[in-house]
């Protein structure tokens, strides 16, 4: 398409595309007083992402509890997602749809504005997912772009969405934490090879399109250190839709879970995905753009 700003997946070839879009789209808007401050904008524009420390540990027995839930629930729906060898539970999706818990959380007074602050506008939610990791047998995500999936697969068309998530258990160096490499935000890395129709059906259990090669990702790594994001149960972690992350395989005794909800701009609608192909069902990624409200 000609107007394709962040090409991927056109082949063979893999390069580098430097970011054409902002990173925060806050100016001009009138801020509560419990949005950000400036050094925590910079800090967001410079590397990323953000971390808040034990943010809301109230909320963290609620939302296991719903987890539990679901996962029994939804037993036998595309929802739940197993790992790459075997049954055990990999992901839940849309969680905020069959839970008022989740959604309420996700609208949080506290939370909610954060995010319109990051985006600059309203904004609805384009995807919410339990990212569970068991003992000893949860595997890795691959390094990746979030934007180049959903740019590709769903046309979401600029950045500007963003990935907010809340520890449910303790994220430490030993049960798979999220990496991040800060600063590769500013950068897009247009991937080779093509996709299939229905990506998805494997890729949620184990990426392999979209995820880039030892050679690009030594160039990207030449002057950028890799970061685990690790916390207590509550800790809330808010990062950029084009931030390369990925994390390891879990090896120790200790479950890690996580809860999500993507956040996309209302004025950032998808169109029809930049791959060519149909887009996703809409539990990955919604059509309904209608704007998020505070929870009451």
């Amino acid at each position: 398409m000609t107007d394709d700003l962040y090409p991927s997946r056109m082949g063979g070839r893999e390069q580098i595309i430097p970011r054409q879009d902002p990173v925060i789209y806050q100016h001009g808007l009138s801020r509560p007083d419990d949005s950000l401050r400036q050094s925590q904008l910079e800090h967001y524009e410079k590397n990323g992402y953000l971390v808040f420390p034990e943010f809301m540990p109230e909320m963290v027995e609620p939302l296991q509890a719903e987890v539990q839930r679901l996962r029994h629930s939804l037993e036998g729906r595309e929802e739940l997602v197993r790992e790459p060898q075997g049954t055990e539970l990999r992901t839940i999706f849309n969680p905020c749809r069959f839970s008022r818990i989740v959604d309420g959380f996700f609208r949080h007074p506290k939370l909610l504005p954060m995010v319109q602050q990051l985006l600059g506008s309203d904004v609805y939610q384009m995807q919410s997912r339990v990212n569970n990791k068991p003992a000893y047998t949860g595997k890795s995500f691959a390094w990746h772009s979030d934007f180049e999936t959903w740019h590709v697969e769903d046309g979401m068309p600029r950045m500007r969405a963003l990935t907010a998530w809340i520890m449910l258990t303790e994220n430490h160096e030993h049960n798979g934490p999220l990496y991040v490499i800060p600063g590769s935000h500013h950068l897009y890395i247009s991937c080779r090879g093509r996709t299939a129709a229905d990506n998805y059906k494997t890729s949620l259990r184990q990426q392999k399109l979209g995820v880039p090669q030892p050679q690009t990702m030594r160039e990207v790594l030449g002057d950028r250190e890799i970061h685990a994001i690790t916390g207590k149960p509550g800790t809330l972690v808010i990062h950029e839709c084009n931030l390369l992350h990925g994390s390891p395989d879990n090896i120790s005794n200790d479950p890690r879970q996580v809860m999500m909800c993507v956040y996309n701009s209302v004025h950032n609608r998808p169109r029809a995905p930049f791959g060519g192909l149909q887009p996703r069902p809409d539990f990955l990624s919604s059509r309904d753009t209608t704007p998020v409200s505070l929870a009451a």
